[in-house]
């Protein structure tokens, strides 16, 4: 069985431009790419890298 990655856009992504973060669950983290340029690749992190990520970014 084969799990299908699902990329969803981020919901704090702005709209002017298509200026959009994609997000989705994989086996080794989670990953992270431009929704302008998907076949450019992802970057994949932690869980935990993630989280703190988050953290960071709302405490901006």
């Amino acid at each position: 069985m084969t799990n299908k990655i699902v990329w969803r856009k981020s919901s704090r992504s702005g709209t002017q431009e298509g200026n959009c973060v994609e997000v989705a669950a994989l086996p080794e983290g989670i990953g992270l790419r431009d929704s302008k340029n998907p076949a450019a690749g992802h970057l994949a992190v932690s869980r935990r890298h993630f989280t703190a990520l988050v953290r960071k970014i709302k405490n901006s």
